[in-house]
Formats: C-alpha cells, structure tokens, sequence
C-alpha cells in the first residue's frame, strides 16, 4: 500500500506561513472545514483539518491528536458538537492533524521517526503555521501521549487538557493486545459490511453496546474507501514501533510528564472496560494534580469513541468550567 496523494494544488494559502488550504469541504458527519497541508521540518508532507465556527468565538482552539494508527476521522462526532455550540456552550474552533503515516499525511520511509517526540514537533510545526500558540489539547491515546510530552517541552503551549483513556503508566495487557493486530493486512477483497462483522467479533469484549449502525460508524473511521472497499489508512510499517513490547519489557514512565500538567485543568476519559488506563493509574494520577477531573465512560474500553451524548456531555462541560 502506498501513502495517500496530497491534495491538488490548493485554492488558497496563507503565505508565508507554510500552511496551505483546499477547499471549503464537510466530513463525514457534513461538518464543514478546511483541509490544511504543511510540510515537516524534513520535508514530509502532512495533513489536518481546520474547522472554524460559524459565529466569532473567544475560546482557545481546541487541537485534536489521534491515537497510533488513527486519524481526523476519530474527532468528528465531539468537533460537530463543539463547533456549532449549543445549550449555552460557546462555539471552538477545533483542529485536526494526522500524524506522519497515517489518514491524509505521508508516509516516512524510516519507521523510526514514528515516535511521539517527532509527532510533537510536527505538531508545532502546524500550529506555528497557523499562527496559534496556546491550545486546549484533546489526545486520544498516543495523542494523549503527545499532550503530556508538550507539557514539559513547550511550557505553555497546553493551556487545557483532555486525556482519552492514556496515563503516565500504562498495562503491558493493553499494548501487548494492541501489537497483536497493528499492520497486519486486511484480506483480499475484504468489502464493508464483511469489515463492520469482522471489527464487531474482534472487538467485542472493548464495546459490548455498540449495535450494527455504532459499528458501521466505527469501521468507516478507522478504515478509507478505495474503489468502494474497506483499506488501511495508515502505514504497516508503524508495527515496527511495537517491536520491543514483550511480556518483559518495562513500561515506560510517563510521570514527569504527566507532572508538568500539574496546573494545568486536565480531564482524564476512562473506559471502563480499558486495558490501557487502570482505575487505580486515574486516581493516582489525580492524587498528584491540582486541577484534575475524571470521567469513566461505561460498557466501552480502550479508547472511548466520543460518540454518544453522555462522552459529549462530559467534555463540552469540561471545556466550559476551563474557561477561554
């Protein structure tokens, strides 16, 4: 499989700056954007999306990173909430990257730039681009990962937080469960409605609520349509990252990062049925922060999917309480 085209020459651009935009389009859920591209300080070209309210907002942008193999695809059900406002809630601008190798962005032809180190720095490499120097951080996993990294690097830059299902330690059983299915191809000829059985058998001890339209919804993010069929959208050779995870190898700690969060409004999204992000990680991590608060999403596991009321509920008030 080879790394998605960019896009056509884009209708606009915004100069020096190094973003380039295409045009005005909607996502799946017919929310609209603009589709952004900008190249890595070595020279990949990478991918996101701006979604701009409709009414002028004073609210920090919210920044969207996604999990190891996924993608903008992810944010769309929490960004159609959190740009139209609504209920009193003001409207956010929220933006969206996809990680180098995975969904719109180019694939690196060394694997071992696939680290969340350079995932950061790609990242400030956008948001200088767009001319934003303080965000709310919404991280979904290795996003999430991203998010406490930034903390400690670029003090400053994360002015809020949210934590999908990812702390400073995380389960072997977890990691060992991802690895086991991370760049492994997809049968030839696999079609959608075999792909939603397919993703709903293997995945139904993580989500045992999700009927047939949940997991419809689910398939058609994490996977692109080629030709009408189901297909990868990130690159195999992210496996590679996962090399070294064995029943032996330590897990790495996190908690300096995670620390630098300590005064930062943090809100940590648990699934109760993950097997990354323990309960007992949540409230050690919340004995040691100054402004955290949790949230447990029942009957789904790693990582909650931000897809039905109660999840959106959560984090729309969340963002609220943090203020501008």
């Amino acid at each position: 499989m080879t790394a998605p085209a960019p896009l056509p020459s884009p209708e606009a651009a915004s100069g020096p700056s190094g973003i380039a935009f295409g045009p005005t389009t909607r996502d799946g859920l017919g929310t609209p954007h603009r589709p952004l591209r900008f190249f890595s300080a070595d020279g990949l070209v990478l991918a996101g999306r701006d979604y701009a309210p409709a009414r002028p907002t004073d609210r920090r942008p919210v920044l969207c990173l996604p999990g190891l193999t996924r993608n903008a695809r992810d944010f769309e059900p929490a960004i159609a909430r959190l740009v139209a406002g609504d209920g009193g809630s003001p409207a956010r601008r929220c933006i969206t990257l996809d990680f180098r190798g995975r969904g719109a962005s180019q694939y690196d032809a060394d694997p071992a730039h696939y680290t969340p180190v350079q995932e950061l720095e790609d990242t400030r490499v956008a948001l200088a681009g767009l001319g934003i120097a303080e965000v709310t951080s919404f991280g979904t996993s290795r996003g999430g990962i991203v998010t406490m990294i930034a903390a400690l690097v670029a003090p400053g830059l994360v002015r809020a937080a949210v934590l999908n299902d990812i702390g400073p330690r995380i389960e072997l059983a977890g990691l060992m469960r991802i690895k086991g299915y991370v760049g492994r191809a997809l049968p030839e000829g696999i079609d959608w409605p075999t792909m939603v059985a397919v993703l709903a058998q293997a995945n139904r001890d993580e989500f045992p609520a999700l009927d047939r339209a949940a997991w419809e919804r689910y398939a058609r993010r994490l996977f692109r349509d080629v030709g009408g069929r189901p297909a990868m959208d990130y690159d195999p050779a992210l496996a590679r990252t996962l090399d070294a995870v064995t029943p032996e190898t330590p897990m790495p700690d996190l908690w300096p990062f995670f620390d630098a969060l300590a005064d930062v409004p943090t809100l940590v999204v648990r699934g109760a049925l993950s097997d990354l992000l323990t309960a007992e990680t949540v409230a050690d991590m919340a004995a040691r922060h100054r402004a955290f608060e949790s949230l447990t999403v029942p009957d789904q596991g790693h990582a909650p999917l931000f897809d039905d009321d109660a999840s959106l509920d959560g984090l729309v008030a969340f963002l609220d309480r943090v203020g501008a």
